[in-house]
C-alpha cells in the first residue's frame, strides 16, 4: 500500500530555518494564506537582507516503501543586497529486498525574485539520493533554483501565479504516478521549463523602458540551478 507524505504548505515554516552566513541577522517573514494545494509565498520587502531554506526529504523501508514529497515555493524579495538561499531534496531508501523493493522520490522547486545592482547572493541548490542496503530500489532527488533578477523590484502578476499553481499541482500528480523514476524526472524537469518560460516573461514584462530600465546595469536575468542524484 502506497503511504504518501504529507506536503509542507506553511512559507513560516521553512523559511524560519536561518542559514549560518546570516545566522546574526533577525528577518520578519510574513506568510500569504493559501490553500494546502497553492503555492506558498513568502515576502520580505525592504529588508535588504534575506535567508531561507526548502526542503524536500522522503525515507523509504519495509514498512513504508514508497514514499514521495515536493516542495515549490516562491520568495518575492524586492530591492536586497545580500540573500542567501538553499534549496536540497533528500531522498532515502533503505532496508528493502530486491523482491520487495522502495521507491523514494525528493523533488523541490525554489523560485526567488529579487532586485538591486551588485546584488550578494549565496544560492545552494543540492539533490542527494542514498540506498542504504537496499538493492533494486528506486531513489531520486531532485532540487531546482530558479533565480530572478532585475533592476527594479516587481510582484508576479495573477496570471502567473495562476500558473504556477497548476505547476505545483501537476508536481503534486506525481505522487500517484507508478512510473519509473527516470520517467518521473523526464516530467519534473518539463514542469520545470515551463516555470522558467513563465518566469522569462514575467521579468521581461517587468524590466520596462522608463529611465530607471535605461540606467540599470544590466537586464532581467532568469538563472535555473538543477541538481540531481539518483540510484537504482
Amino acid at each position: 500500500m502506497k503511504h504518501r507524505i504529507a506536503r509542507r504548505s506553511s512559507t513560516i515554516g521553512r523559511t524560519a530555518r536561518r542559514l549560518g552566513v546570516l545566522s546574526g541577522v533577525c528577518l520578519a517573514a510574513l506568510a500569504v494564506a493559501a490553500p494546502a494545494d497553492a503555492v506558498p509565498f513568502s515576502s520580505r520587502p525592504g529588508r535588504g537582507v534575506a535567508a531561507f531554506a526548502d526542503r524536500a526529504t522522503t525515507h523509504a523501508g519495509r514498512v513504508h516503501p514508497d514514499q514521495y514529497e515536493d516542495s515549490f515555493t516562491v520568495h518575492e524579495l524586492g530591492t536586497v543586497f545580500s540573500v542567501a538561499a538553499n534549496n536540497r531534496a533528500t531522498a532515502v531508501s533503505a532496508g528493502c529486498s530486491s523482491q520487495h523493493p522502495c521507491r523514494s522520490i525528493a523533488l523541490s522547486f525554489q523560485i526567488v525574485t529579487m532586485a538591486g545592482d551588485d546584488v550578494r547572493l549565496n544560492a545552494t541548490n543540492l539533490g542527494r539520493a542514498v540506498n542504504e542496503q537496499c538493492p533494486g530500489c528506486q531513489t531520486l532527488a531532485g532540487a531546482y533554483q530558479f533565480i530572478v533578477s532585475t533592476a527594479q523590484p516587481f510582484a508576479l502578476s495573477p496570471a502567473a501565479r495562476t500558473q504556477l499553481a497548476a505547476v505545483h499541482r501537476r508536481l503534486d500528480a506525481l505522487d500517484t504516478s507508478n512510473d519509473p523514476v527516470a520517467v518521473v524526472k523526464q516530467r519534473a524537469d518539463d514542469l520545470a521549463a515551463q516555470v522558467k518560460a513563465l518566469l522569462d516573461r514575467e521579468a521581461s514584462a517587468a524590466a520596462g523602458s522608463g529611465a530607471a530600465a535605461r540606467s540599470a546595469k544590466s537586464g532581467p536575468s532568469v538563472t535555473v540551478h538543477r541538481h540531481y542524484d539518483g540510484a537504482n
